[in-house]
């Protein structure tokens, strides 16, 4: 008796044709089944395996084009807008062996990767590929295990295995090339580098402590009154202009907001900048944008254009300012107190290889210790260069937005806080009513005019989300970090609550996940910067 009683009876063509048809029923049964034929001698053990391979590559290819089928339909496209379809297509794009692979061995996650697949019209062929590979290894290790011991070896044990080989596979295959050791150590050295790890992994400690302010202050979303000024406190997705403009002209970098309308009317507002004084090179940027994501340089009028196309939403145009220096200054001040603080400056570094006349730029950045952590990145957005050879002692700048996903490096800038700086952004401060906590990005030509608090232009002003983000400073111990996000965040609630006494109601937690979908739904930018 097999696990499925159909087959005990069938022979020859006719039962190598059910096995087929039965694994569009159920794989795992259908293998279990083949094994116990070919262990009672009805089925040779190739013909076996192979049918029961053909079937469930037939299943999975099936699966795929209702996928491909279905992402063309228009009710698909509202719920999978253009970038978030870019973003699925990069990520199988990346990981379609792995991810073929674990879902193999995993259930419940294959059917919904395989419509994923199906759904991207690039990469989506490529998964497909790799799935037909997953169940040629998947299915022998099944049916001969039931063969050959008479029960199926336990799913984990196959996970497993798969996932060692796979490992050792990709392991092995870098180590082959001076590039892939460069990989293979930045892989490595990211479990210890923890200003590399993914956000959502870095910011779970923070969840209790969340959890213990809400508790403590008696609401979970108190801290969204914390800027009155700014919608929801500035959670995400507030205009970057709008903000500006509340703060005085003379302290901030010149800005002019392009809204959403015709490509015409846009290119025309942006002439008109340019009529009444502006030069290029400009800085674009998403009104609404963070962590640097789509901030453009442009060098003339067809490289505006270009961008003004590719991103059809509201956006913000500013000179480009010199610097050549950045900071984070992160600011506060609680309601009733009479003086404002700085409570950490971040000091921005903007990475830079030199060439040596041999190097190509893709080398140069793979043998950096620290690029090539984000190398992906440089090697992206320099995609045209990677394989020039860069001139001995030229210096080729890797990222131009100050943001460490670009790949910028932040240090710990407490050595620029001076009374006079904390003067000069406390008065700055207080003229914008209704903000009381946040991130203020400048740049600044000379660190001495810097520190007595002058000489700086406000590129951008961040609100409640925003980070103060020295505690990305590699020289930092991981608890340094954390004590620092700790003690923001309790900022963040106690301004709030003294808001809330106030008369300034904080948001509900059903309008603030709104928020928060609306803005990554909607969102319509890269994230790769310059």
């Amino acid at each position: 008796m097999t696990a499925l009683p159909f087959l005990d009876s069938a022979t020859g063509p006719v039962l190598l044709a059910l096995l087929v048809v039965a694994t569009f029923v159920s794989e795992d049964l259908t293998c279990l089944g083949a094994g116990a034929l070919i262990a009672a001698g009805r089925v040779d053990w190739f013909a076996g395996v192979a049918a029961c391979f053909v079937g469930i590559t037939l299943g999975d290819a099936g699966v795929w084009l209702v996928g491909r089928a279905a992402g063309s339909r228009t009710w698909v496209k509202r719920r999978l807008p253009e970038p978030r379809l870019a973003e699925l297509t990069d990520w199988l794009g990346r990981h379609a062996g792995a991810a073929a692979f674990v879902s193999r061995f995993l259930p419940g996650t294959r059917v919904p990767l395989l419509l994923a697949a199906g759904v991207t019209r690039r990469g989506g062929s490529r998964y497909l590929l790799w799935a037909f590979v997953a169940a040629l290894v998947w299915v022998p290790l099944v049916v001969l295990s039931v063969a050959l011991f008479g029960t199926t070896v336990p799913r984990w044990v196959l996970l497993a295995g798969a996932c060692g080989a796979l490992v050792a596979q990709r392991v092995l295959s870098r180590l082959a090339t001076r590039t892939g050791r460069a990989q293979l150590q930045a892989s490595v050295s990211r479990l210890w580098r923890w200003e590399f790890w993914p956000a959502w992994v870095f910011y779970l400690p923070l969840v209790p402590w969340y959890f213990a302010l809400g508790v403590r202050y008696r609401s979970f979303t108190v801290w969204t009154a914390a800027n009155p000024g700014i919608p929801a406190g500035g959670v995400v997705g507030e205009s970057k202009s709008d903000i500006l403009a509340k703060l005085p002209p003379e302290r901030i970098v010149p800005t002019l907001l392009v809204p959403a309308g015709t490509h015409a009317d846009r290119i025309r507002t942006l002439r008109e900048a340019i009529g009444h004084g502006w030069a290029f090179p400009l800085v674009l940027k998403p009104d609404a944008g963070q962590r640097g994501a789509g901030v453009k340089k442009v060098s003339d009028a067809v490289e505006a254009e270009k961008y003004l196309l590719a991103n059809p939403g509201p956006i913000v145009a500013q000179p480009f300012h010199a610097g050549p220096f950045e900071a984070g200054v992160f600011y506060y001040r609680v309601p009733g107190e009479s003086v404002g603080h700085v409570f950490s400056i971040t000091d921005k570094v903007f990475p830079v290889v030199v060439g040596d006349g041999h190097s190509t730029l893709a080398h140069l950045i793979w043998s950096h210790p620290r690029y090539r952590m984000q190398a992906a990145t440089f090697l992206t957005r320099h995609a045209a260069d990677a394989d020039r050879v860069i001139a001995a002692g030229e210096r080729f700048p890797l990222a131009l937005a100050g943001n460490h996903c670009q790949g910028t490096l932040f240090r710990d800038g407490a050595h620029l806080i001076t009374p006079e700086l904390e003067a000069a952004f406390d008065a700055v401060a207080k003229q914008f009513e209704g903000f009381w906590i946040g991130r203020f990005d400048v740049r600044y030509a000379d660190p001495n005019e810097f520190r007595a608090g002058r000489g700086f232009a406000i590129v951008e002003l961040n609100g409640a989300t925003s980070e103060s983000t020295n505690l990305y400073d590699p020289s930092w111990s991981l608890w340094r970090a954390y004590r620092t996000l700790f003690r923001q965040w309790e900022l963040l609630f106690r301004i709030g609550a003294a808001n809330r006494a106030l008369g300034h109601a904080p948001i509900r937690v059903r309008e603030l996940f709104r928020v928060i979908r609306s803005h990554y739904r909607d969102r319509a930018v890269t994230a790769l910067a310059d």
